[in-house]
C-alpha cells in the first residue's frame, strides 16, 4: 500500500478523522514553468507543500515546505486559493485520514539548489503546455489551473 492514497468524490473513500492545516506553492521560474515534485508516496506530480507546524504562519508552511522538499528558497507572491473541499479525502498509511484544508500561494525563486529529498522522486520544473502528459490528482491540477487563469482566489 502506498504511504498515501488520494480520493476525490469517491463514495468508498474511508471517513476521515482529521482536517491539519497545510500550504502548497505554485512556484514559477522566468519562463512561467512550474516546480513540481513526483512524490514517493503516492507517485503522483504534485505541488511543493505540507502540514503547518505550531509557531509558523500558513506563509512560512509553503517556504518551508518548498525548501525542504525542493531544496529551493522562495517568496511568496501572491494567493492561488483557499481548497477545503470535504470530497477531496488523503488517507495515509498510518490510518490518519484528512479532510483536505490547503491554502495554496504563488511564489517566485530567490535561491537553493534544486534537490530530491526523501518525499520526493523527481522534481523539476514543468512548462504548462506539458503539464496534461503528466500524472497528477484531480485537486493539484485545479490549483495550477486556477493560477494559470490568474483569477481572484478560488474558495471552496
Amino acid at each position: 500500500m502506498p504511504g498515501r492514497t488520494d480520493h476525490y468524490d469517491d463514495p468508498n473513500a474511508p471517513a476521515p478523522n482529521a482536517i491539519v492545516p497545510a500550504a502548497s506553492a505554485v512556484v514559477t521560474d522566468e519562463r512561467g514553468a512550474i516546480l513540481l515534485q513526483l512524490r514517493a508516496d503516492n507517485g503522483l506530480w504534485a505541488l511543493p507543500g505540507g502540514t503547518m507546524q505550531l509557531g509558523e504562519s500558513i506563509a512560512t508552511t509553503a517556504v518551508r515546505e518548498t525548501k525542504e522538499e525542493t531544496g529551493l528558497d522562495i517568496e511568496i507572491t501572491g494567493l492561488v486559493g483557499l481548497y477545503t473541499d470535504p470530497r477531496h479525502i488523503i488517507a495515509y498509511a498510518d490510518g490518519e485520514v484528512r479532510q483536505q484544508f490547503n491554502v495554496c500561494f504563488s511564489a517566485r525563486v530567490l535561491g537553493g539548489t534544486l534537490t530530491c529529498s526523501a518525499e520526493s522522486k523527481a522534481v523539476e520544473f514543468i512548462e504548462p503546455d506539458r503539464l496534461h502528459t503528466i500524472e497528477m490528482h484531480p485537486t493539484i491540477r485545479m490549483r495550477i489551473e486556477d493560477h494559470l487563469r490568474h483569477q481572484v482566489p478560488h474558495l471552496t
